[in-house]
């Protein structure tokens, strides 16, 4: 009698811990699930910004057709899931990269979004480039060091007064000059090195930028349309490079996702 008490009390011990391990294992499930980060990316947000307009069938780069959902009055159309999956890469590593106090450049020069660039380099307080790509930036970073230098250095000056000692004609020259400054290095001024992370909002506008980019080993993120090379790209990001809503969408993503991570 005894045995047979036994043996069911054992079998009844295997069942009861049969059920409990499911049951631990979907509560650690429920751990990492929550973990995961939520960038709220919506494709019929994307959508309404026209984040899925592509160029003419013409343009297209072979590299991108992966990436292409089909053709609407020969214009290309952007696979929006793809664009989600590969914004929620690109999100994930900027958080990383945030994370680990390393240094994201972002670079736009397009006239309609610099503006745009500025604004959202400042409010995650990255250093930026929004006029003209200056070659070197990035190959040559001792002279461009130098210039940044030389602007905080007139800026001071400026700012204490000490312009006042020179004649009218002098300052005009010399604020002529500053404005040259301020205008090429404005947004390098936080630059104190080579950063770890570049985000070009056109790899065709700004191609000099990617070529320095790679040459000094630097991880790319970048949105790429469909007449551009993916493959020169780290991190992309299917998408409109030219609608000022759909850089904005994706500008404003990369900011939430930047001051969610400074935030922690």
């Amino acid at each position: 009698m005894t045995d047979k008490k036994e043996t069911k009390e054992k079998q009844k011990k295997e069942k009861e811990t049969k059920k409990e391990k499911p049951k631990e294992e979907k509560k650690e499930v429920k751990k990492v699930a929550k973990k995961a980060p939520d960038f709220k990316i919506d494709v019929d947000e994307m959508l309404a910004v026209g984040v899925h307009f592509g160029h003419r069938t013409s343009r297209l780069h072979p590299k991108m057709e992966p990436y292409l959902a089909g053709v609407k009055n020969t214009v290309h159309i952007i696979d929006l899931e793809k664009t989600a999956e590969k914004l929620k890469e690109a999100l994930k590593f900027i958080q990383e990269i945030i994370s680990e106090n390393k240094v994201l450049l972002l670079v736009g020069t397009k006239i309609q979004i610099k503006d745009l660039v500025k604004e959202i380099a400042q409010e995650c307080e990255l250093p930026y480039v929004n006029e003209r790509w200056l070659g070197g930036t990035l190959t040559n970073f001792e002279v461009i060091s130098k210039r940044v230098g030389y602007l905080k250095e007139i800026e001071e000056k400026k700012a204490s007064g000490a312009w006042e000692k020179y004649t009218k004609k002098e300052r005009i020259k010399m604020n002529r000059e500053f404005q040259n400054l301020k205008t090429k290095f404005e947004g390098l001024k936080t630059l104190s090195r080579v950063p770890d992370t570049m985000f070009v909002l056109d790899i065709r506008k700004d191609d000099l930028a990617v070529k320095e980019a790679k040459m000094k080993g630097i991880k790319v993120i970048a949105i790429c349309d469909t007449n551009t090379d993916p493959s020169l790209i780290d991190y992309p990001i299917p998408a409109n490079d030219d609608a000022i809503s759909s850089v904005k969408y994706i500008l404003e993503k990369v900011k939430e996702a930047i001051l969610k991570t400074k935030a922690k």
